[in-house]
């Protein structure tokens, strides 16, 4: 009978891809302009070095702060306090 170990990884030959290891997407992330929009997107990137079931905690947690940042764009201003009012979209004001 032969012995049928397997001999450790030769430094001249690099190991064989693992898919089931984490590999970044590269995935280019476009800053919005809105901080607490970029920080959670800027989280996403987490999940490139967690193995798959580490993905689900990381995109859990970016939805929640998505959601908070809508929800605090519906929030009424207090009794008193001026909401600034949007001017038109830089794209759009164009004058002759």
């Amino acid at each position: 009978m032969s012995d049928e170990t397997a001999a450790p990884p030769d430094d001249d030959h690099p190991a064989a891809h693992d898919p089931a290891a984490p590999a970044p997407l590269g995935v280019e992330r476009v800053p919005t302009g809105h901080p607490g929009v970029d920080e959670n997107l800027a989280r996403l990137g987490d999940a490139d070095h967690l193995p798959a079931d580490g993905h689900l905690d990381v995109y859990e947690d970016v939805h929640r702060g998505l959601r908070d940042a809508l929800t605090a764009l519906d929030v009424r201003p207090a009794p008193g306090q001026v909401t600034p009012r949007p001017g038109p979209s830089p794209s759009y004001d164009h004058r002759s």
